[in-house]
């Protein structure tokens, strides 16, 4: 996602034909220079101004007063990426934080949805162990035996042996007496 800000000394007035960059809610009857060359630049990169989208009270869309304390403008912008567009919330002035400057804070509140990317090194070949049979009684017998034949083998390990090698073993020692025992069964696949 790409976000802008700044103070880009920019006012744009409304318009239709700048309606999909400037929107309506800016606050401008004319346009200068900056605003031309905002539009432009937005156009060029297809990124939008959020600052003129939200309808807010002209207090809360002021961005800079003048030093005479009468005239007030909106110079202050956020662009973000069209594709994007919809993450910004709204964007405000507020017109009471110290900055220790003419122009006011401009606030974005933005909402990120990440996707949940799946690994690939993670490999499912869609077996799974055949779980129902630990409910018989015969299975669980059979299973519970072969486990601790296995483990019984475990106990002359040294301490001094290497711990990924050990866990290696101790996961061979759990799957293979599942396998034997109970079986794989084939999970169903789901359409995606």
């Amino acid at each position: 996602m790409k976000i802008l800000l700044g103070d880009f000394n920019a006012k744009a007035r409304r318009e239709n034909i700048l309606k999909p960059i400037i929107w309506n809610d800016n606050l401008h009857q004319d346009t200068n220079d900056n605003g031309v060359r905002i539009v432009n630049f937005a156009t060029s990169k297809n990124l939008v101004v959020k600052g003129t989208v939200f309808p807010h009270r002209n207090i809360h869309k002021y961005t800079w007063t003048c030093p005479d304390g009468k005239t007030q403008n909106q110079i202050d912008h956020t662009l973000v990426d069209r594709r994007w567009h919809s993450s910004i919330l709204y964007v405000q002035s507020f017109r009471g934080a110290d900055c220790d400057t003419d122009h006011y804070l401009v606030v974005a509140k933005v909402r990120e949805r990440l996707a949940i990317r799946k690994q690939a090194a993670q490999k499912f070949d869609g077996k799974g162990f055949n779980l129902w049979k630990l409910n018989e009684l015969e299975g669980r017998k059979q299973y519970q035996v072969e486990i601790i034949n296995r483990f019984a083998a475990l106990e002359n390990l040294s301490d001094g042996e290497d711990i990924n090698r050990a866990w290696e073993n101790i996961k061979e020692n759990i799957k293979t007496p599942a396998k034997e025992s109970l079986g794989l069964h084939e999970v169903k696949q789901h359409k995606p």
